[in-house]
């Protein structure tokens, strides 16, 4: 088949090079987001170029000549790699067989754009990816295939993405294909009823609430690590959390309640959170024993007045 693989960052830059390396199929043209001012060139745009493959990147569909351009290369089908920019349906139908999307969730749960932290900072235990057939709402259309894994009790986004869904999803294009090429790709119908949508996670959202049960403080931490980052405050000076373990104590919420080697033990409710490392404001990240020693922390302060 003739594809365009549409895409960004290094997802996309895998997906396009497991089909090059692969072979099976003709890659005729990459799209990806236009340049952004001060900022690397995409590694999909070097990978491509690098290749010798044609590259667009424009801002939108909006606009007949983007369509010809598109239409032009006469492809049987566009992959969409990790995609931020609206691609209407007059370009995602353009391919003889249209597009097929990725997403990093069990669709429809996780519709939005932060459909890995989510999950780990609601607590559940599995996650997965979907390929799907984009239509105009956010991550809505029925699917081509799924994939499920388990969220580990410990899983932070690094676990889930990087080391599980990453990777399988990688290779997964291929199937992607091979299920076009087929003919009769199938369709899974999504159950509307179960559907959820999470708006960005941010540092908004990442605040830790120390009042709250060790569960949820252990969840939205390791929900946020690495990005965008829990963090709390001393004395009102702001400090990003990262590592860490749930251990059991009782005592006030917020408290500081043990500095050791291992880390600074801070109390919420039914137990406490052990920090193993942190981020002060404006460096990079450090032990949390390194940490308490610079500030002079003690047990009996408080983090997040």
């Amino acid at each position: 088949m003739r594809l365009i693989v549409m895409g960004q960052q290094a997802f996309g830059k895998d997906v396009l090079e497991k089909l090059l390396d692969t072979g099976t199929d003709e890659v005729v043209a990459v799209y990806c987001e236009p340049d952004k001012e001060g900022k690397p060139v995409d590694p999909i745009k070097d990978f491509a170029l690098e290749k010798g493959l044609p590259v667009h990147q424009p801002a939108n569909f909006d606009d007949q000549a983007a369509l010809d351009q598109l239409a032009s290369f006469n492809a049987d089908l566009m992959v969409m790699a990790f995609v931020n920019v609206f691609v209407p349906e007059a370009a995602r139908d353009t391919p003889t067989h249209g597009s097929i999307c990725f997403h990093p969730s069990l669709l429809p749960l996780h519709r939005g754009p932060s459909a890995v932290n989510w999950p780990i900072i609601m607590g559940s235990t599995k996650s997965g990816y979907s390929w799907f057939y984009p239509s105009d709402g956010l991550d809505e259309g029925d699917s081509l295939l799924q994939w499920e894994c388990e969220i580990g009790p410990n899983d932070t986004v690094i676990d889930l993405y990087f080391k599980k869904i990453y990777p399988h999803a990688v290779d997964s294009v291929l199937t992607v294909c091979d299920l076009f090429r087929n003919g009769n790709p199938p369709r899974i119908v999504p159950d509307e009823s179960q559907a959820t949508y999470e708006r960005r996670c941010n540092k908004n959202h990442a605040r830790i609430e120390w009042h709250r049960p060790v569960g949820q403080v252990y969840n939205l931490i390791r929900g946020t690590n690495p990005a965008p980052g829990a963090w709390t405050t001393l004395d009102g000076v702001e400090v990003g959390v990262f590592d860490c373990v749930p251990v059991p104590g009782d005592g006030i919420s917020g408290r500081v309640r043990e500095i050791t080697d291992e880390g600074v033990s801070v109390q919420c409710v039914g137990g406490r959170i052990l920090i193993k490392r942190v981020r002060p404001a404006g460096e990079g990240k450090i032990s949390a024993s390194e940490w308490a020693a610079s500030v002079g922390l003690e047990p009996g302060a408080t983090l997040g007045k």
